[in-house]
């Protein structure tokens, strides 16, 4: 049976605290009252990214926005007009990421501010989990999350960008289906869908930045399993890696510049 629930006792995070022993702290605290909830093997913590990068100083001033996305972003995949006469950039940032804004956030951040993504998503899940396993005895993995949208989808769900000590992928190739047939390219991103199940009990107002989640220790493995980075899908096999009208506009260029080539060659 799974079972998810959020971990109440963390408050605000400040640069330079050690997040480690504040969620160390909220477990036993929450253990004490509820002592089912005392971690177990196989558990796996579901970190909101936000935390980690308030605990790592990675703050901005606000009105640094538009210069910060632009210095995260290593790749533009489309821009549009966005509201209150913005522009909203989708690009691809040095974590290979593809979101809005670089994933530069001013949500739930001190008044004036702005937040980068941690430096190294799988870096920061791998010291929690090493600490939390240290402290607890227990063998748990760690998810860090943050929150995207999806092409062809309204709406947003959150996404591991950050895993220690669990599988990122239930490799299912190889097998059959329920009824004999032979599974040949299905790889559910299983770190997708537990960080997407910690959401909803996390919640955005909430301020619960950490869920737990029981029932998939099968999941839970060394900590040197590969991180939320062998999620990205590379370059050369991302069949969508422009939008509509940049790639249009690429193409239009390059056919004009092939007749032009023509012409004056002949």
């Amino acid at each position: 049976m799974l079972q998810v629930w959020a971990l109440p006792g963390i408050g605000e995070i400040s640069p330079g605290d050690d997040l480690a022993d504040v969620i160390g702290d909220a477990v036993s605290g929450f253990a004490a009252s509820e002592p089912s909830s005392a971690p177990r093997d196989g558990d796996i913590l579901v970190v909101t990214s936000k935390v980690v990068s308030k605990a790592e100083g990675r703050m901005l001033r606000a009105d640094d926005r538009e210069d910060a996305i632009t210095a995260e972003t290593v790749r533009v995949v489309a821009t549009r007009p966005g509201p209150n006469g913005g522009v909203t950039r989708i690009v691809q940032n040095r974590l290979g990421i593809v979101s809005a804004a670089a994933g530069v956030d001013a949500s739930n951040t001190p008044d004036g501010t702005v937040l980068l993504l941690p430096e190294d998503p799988d870096a920061s899940a791998r010291v929690l989990a090493e600490r939390l396993r240290q402290r607890f005895g227990v063998d748990l993995g760690v998810i860090v999350t943050d929150t995207l949208g999806r092409a062809w989808r309204d709406g947003q769900t959150d996404h591991a960008i950050g895993a220690a000590g669990v599988h990122v992928f239930e490799d299912l190739r190889g097998g059959t289906d329920a009824e004999g047939r032979p599974l040949v390219v299905t790889l559910p991103c299983v770190a997708d869908e537990l960080a997407a199940a910690g959401d909803l009990v996390k919640g955005k107002a909430a301020r619960l930045p950490v869920a737990v989640v029981r029932g998939r220790g099968d999941l839970v493995g060394p900590l040197e399993l590969p991180g939320a980075r062998s999620i990205v899908r590379s370059l050369d096999r991302d069949m969508f890696r422009l939008g509509t009208d940049e790639a249009y506009a690429e193409g239009f260029a390059a056919g004009r510049a092939a007749g032009a080539d023509e012409s004056a060659g002949s």
